[in-house]
């Protein structure tokens, strides 16, 4: 029985070698950054279903940050970014409103 995934080939030539090297680092440091940008997107969605609107407020200052960083470098789209920042602000502003 095959296990699930296709067995990777080798490259041969040594700049393919290089290059196989290289996405192993950047998948990582992509899947760190990705994995932060929804932490910092999650926290501040908790703070906003809990009601503390001084944490959500602060929560949203430092998402906004990551949300920057991650679309800069490419990680997701400057457009999707911009949603999501927008998104958050108006649960932050409606929460601060409803207060």
């Amino acid at each position: 029985m095959a296990s699930g995934k296709p067995k990777k080939k080798n490259p041969r030539l040594a700049s393919g070698r290089k290059r196989a090297r290289q996405d192993v680092k950047l998948n990582a440091a992509n899947t760190s950054l990705r994995s932060k940008y929804r932490t910092a997107v999650k926290n501040v969605e908790k703070a906003v279903a809990s009601g503390d609107k001084a944490k959500a407020t602060e929560l949203f200052a430092k998402a906004q940050s990551i949300v920057d960083t991650v679309a800069d470098k490419g990680i997701f789209h400057k457009n999707k970014a911009a949603r999501d920042k927008s998104r958050l602000s108006a649960k932050v502003k409606n929460l601060a409103a409803a207060a």
